[in-house]
């Protein structure tokens, strides 16, 4: 069952992260409609912004997937030299300590923060800019659940790996072809 379940959180996050990915071409496709903007000496805070929110957008609708993936910042200094159960237990502690209670934290305190947005309205205060700047907020508290859940996923498969009940690998994608 908790391999049924960590499949599943890797195949939703999987699916939203080749989705963002998408997101990477509007993101260029901009800047070049930036620049060329500025070739005739023009220029638009929504553009800007537009494209501060793409970015944002791709970094954490991305998260997720990047965890997933093991793209993500980890300080190698001794974990690649630990045996697979040794690596399992330190991203168990890791993410039961750190990473999942880091998750809940920032959503929760991201989802009142987006909620006061959306009850003011809010938008941007330059001129030309973009509006309901909320939008944005609220995408730190998807980003942040999309997160948890991959957390929960790899905690799931540390714990199963740790235990001796499915066999490690050395990469967390040969994980996922495991289950």
């Amino acid at each position: 069952m908790l391999e049924k379940l960590a499949a599943t959180i890797d195949g939703f996050n999987e699916r939203v992260g080749r989705g963002v990915a998408w997101l990477n071409t509007l993101l260029v496709l901009l800047v070049c409609f930036e620049v060329a903007l500025s070739m005739f000496n023009r220029s638009a805070n929504w553009l800007t912004e537009l494209e501060w929110h793409v970015f944002a957008l791709i970094f954490l609708l991305g998260a997720g997937y990047a965890f997933k993936h093991d793209r993500h910042v980890r300080v190698d200094l001794f974990y690649t030299k630990f045996s697979p159960k040794d690596r399992a237990l330190t991203d168990l502690i890791g993410n039961i300590l750190f990473l999942i209670p880091w998750c809940i934290a920032v959503a929760y305190f991201s989802f009142f923060y987006a909620v006061e947005s959306w009850k003011i309205n809010e938008s941007s205060p330059d001129p030309g800019g973009l509006p309901a700047r909320y939008f944005i907020k609220f995408s730190i508290v998807v980003g942040m659940l999309l997160l948890l859940l991959q957390a929960i996923s790899s905690t799931l498969k540390s714990l199963l790996i740790y235990t001796g009940k499915m066999k490690s690998a050395s990469h967390p994608d040969e994980i996922q072809e495991n289950l």
